[in-house]
């Protein structure tokens, strides 16, 4: 089965950089010339649009988050400035704020992507479980899913017993909307009377706007035989990355431009390390550079066995807020969590101090289980958790079992800045 929506997913990579460089450069004089906000934004920083010719050069420019974004609109209704006024919109979206977002136009793959490499296409009756009032979810996955030559049912928010009687009619083979609703709907219909694995047709998913919990994926790959897929984006700015039947990371949309910074600086940081992703949509409608998601994630290099050529996001680790910085580093409880995945009955604390100008980083583990094999922990250890988080911890402690309650905090910094 083909599942590559264009050539442009197997570029080479000096071909990747050369074209999102163009569109980019592109982007910047059409925005320059027609965004009064971004106009603003370059002239304040003594910039023109000749300075932003790569996607490296975009650390001249802000960060901007949804709140900035917000309190842009406010005061320059109702883009904030950073919009084509005479470019010709299609549909308008909103979503809490309130954030006004233009529809980018229908010649954009919103989506398509990522349903594309779940393997949806002709001879498929998706369900689509998103809301379709004001928000762009519903009818901008209904636009990818048309793409893919898939036929959408647009069940949105109906309930589970209506989305259960569509997919039985219908019959549905495919699902798109959050796994906790899929999982909402398998339960109703055991209620009503159904084995869903025998009864209906539904073999694939793709989900998005809540995380897919391993344990919940394994539910659905193995109890009901339905082939599970992630998506990730923004209102904002559209789809971002997306997963391949390889399921080892997701893959950034052709269409926009991921970064991953420091949130204290804007500046990008290196593949692998941990950061703010920062997302460019190219378009000639909405001149919205580097919006921050606020999500935290890293950068995968390594070619994909798919044979997609882009880079890949890690996943997300969590909010910016959740994160701790220890030397000069990101960390975050969920990579907390990923480390004591792979160490069954122990629970872990990360404690940072600081003595005179270093960080210090002890990793405090409570073998809580009986049975806990504690011979060789520390080095075992240490090797996880570097490849996990990438810093490796100064000290690793074995505190006697129960010391951690089961409420302790992942991160406790304890750094007094003078």
């Amino acid at each position: 089965m083909n599942t590559f929506l264009d050539d442009l997913e197997t570029m080479s990579l000096p071909e990747r950089v050369s074209h999102q460089d163009h569109r980019l450069a592109q982007m910047v004089v059409l925005g320059y010339e027609r965004s009064s906000r971004l106009r603003k934004i370059f002239d304040e920083r003594g910039l023109k649009p000749s300075d932003i010719v790569s996607v490296k050069d975009l650390s001249k420019l802000p960060v901007i988050n949804r709140e900035k974004l917000v309190e842009m609109e406010a005061k320059e209704p109702p883009y904030g400035g950073l919009e084509d006024p005479g470019a010709p919109v299609e549909r308008i979206f909103t979503s809490p704020g309130p954030v006004y977002e233009p529809h980018l136009g229908s010649d954009d793959p919103l989506w398509a992507r990522a349903y594309k490499a779940a393997g949806f296409g002709p001879g498929d009756i998706v369900l689509n479980a998103f809301s379709y009032h004001m928000v762009a979810a519903g009818l901008t996955f209904h636009g990818g899913l048309n793409k893919v030559g898939a036929t959408v049912v647009p069940s949105g928010a109906s309930t589970t017993n209506q989305q259960v009687q569509l997919i039985k009619d219908l019959k549905v083979t495919g699902y798109t909307g959050t796994p906790s609703f899929l999982m909402a709907i398998i339960e109703k219909a055991k209620e009503l009377g159904f084995d869903f694995r025998k009864d209906f047709r539904v073999k694939r998913a793709s989900f998005a706007a809540e995380p897919l919990q391993p344990s919940l994926r394994q539910r659905f790959e193995t109890e009901f035989d339905i082939d599970t897929y992630q998506m990730y984006g923004a209102t904002e700015v559209g789809d971002v990355a997306y997963e391949c039947s390889e399921k080892k990371g997701w893959h950034t949309c052709e269409e926009t431009i991921v970064e991953i910074v420091d949130p204290s600086t804007g500046q990008q940081v290196k593949p692998g390390e941990l950061g703010e992703v920062v997302v460019t949509r190219l378009n000639h409608i909405f001149f919205l550079l580097r919006f921050g998601t606020g999500d935290l994630s890293s950068i995968v290099t390594e070619r994909c066995s798919c044979g997609r050529t882009s880079c890949r996001l890690s996943g997300i680790a969590g909010r910016v807020g959740d994160a701790v910085k220890v030397r000069g580093m990101f960390v975050a409880p969920s990579q907390v969590k990923k480390v004591t995945e792979n160490f069954p009955g122990i629970a872990v604390q990360l404690v940072i101090t600081r003595s005179g100008h270093k960080d210090i980083l002890t990793a405090r583990i409570d073998p809580k289980g009986t049975g806990v094999d504690t011979a060789g922990l520390h080095s075992r250890f240490e090797k996880v958790f570097q490849e996990v988080c990438t810093v490796r911890p100064d000290r690793v402690e074995l505190v006697n079992a129960g010391s951690l309650p089961d409420d302790a905090k992942l991160l406790v910094d304890e750094r007094e800045w003078k």
